[in-house]
């Protein structure tokens, strides 16, 4: 059996929901090989009073309720454990935290534990998120009910990225985002399908026509679908040349 590589403890009011569809495919089998591991922490058992109440109203008025700084500092606490781990990160899902992105997923490969926050309701308070130095992330520009399909998301990009999960490692270099572009389409068998042929040059076997033809496509289809990765690997290739030519 492996050693954890990555410890990973989730602060949500819903446990129950957890691991989904983490448990799964090569998630799954990582989580039984102990490449990574869950812990779930209640974030009710924290609440105050006999209705273990974890929201107030917001201090300057307005509809919603929010999440009380001392119910989920104990819960924080409670994650963080008796031995300290300089080595860790509490993230909160959050809709004005910073994009997920490929890069940021390979960024939280430093830690050796990550604490989630699933967020609920109108927000978190202030001030549990600046005392925990909490890592804000969004996975859209959109509003779900709560974090925990965040982190879903979240740790499924993350835990991919493990050594061990993926049966080819050499699969995570050609993927989407990895240079800065989307991937080009893929092909398989059967050759013709319903008169519908794979590209001709696929089949050559001239490996550097092939890469060039991939390179080609993969630049237009970014450029229609994503103009804004393409405006970035553009500029970052200018910068580059500049780099090269001083």
């Amino acid at each position: 059996m492996n050693k954890t590589k990555l410890s990973t403890k989730v602060i949500t009011l819903y446990p129950e929901l957890f691991p989904g569809p983490l448990s799964a495919s090569v998630t799954g089998r990582a989580l039984k090989k102990r490449i990574w591991e869950l812990e779930l922490i209640d974030l009710r058992q924290y609440g105050r009073g006999i209705h273990k109440q974890v929201d107030c109203k917001p201090i300057s008025g307005g509809p919603g309720m929010i999440l009380r700084p001392d119910v989920l500092d104990e819960a924080i606490s409670r994650a963080h454990g008796s031995i300290s781990c300089n080595n860790s990160l509490v993230v909160c899902m959050s809709p004005k935290g910073s994009p997920l992105t490929q890069d940021v997923a390979k960024n939280l490969l430093q830690y050796n534990k990550l604490i989630i926050v699933c967020g609920r309701f109108e927000g978190i308070d202030q001030r549990v998120i600046e005392k925990h130095k909490m890592k804000e992330i969004s996975i859209g520009d959109y509003i779900l009910t709560g974090g925990e399909l965040g982190a879903m998301v979240l740790l499924d990009t993350v835990v991919r990225l493990l050594p061990g999960t993926l049966g080819n490692a050499e699969s995570i270099l050609k993927e989407s985002f990895t240079d800065g572009l989307l991937e080009a389409p893929q092909f398989t068998k059967p050759i013709n399908w319903n008169g519908a042929k794979v590209p001709e040059i696929l089949r050559s076997g001239d490996h550097k026509k092939i890469s060039e033809w991939k390179s080609k496509i993969s630049k237009e289809i970014t450029k229609i679908n994503r103009p804004d990765l393409f405006i970035k690997y553009i500029e970052k290739k200018k910068k580059m040349v500049k780099r090269k030519e001083s």
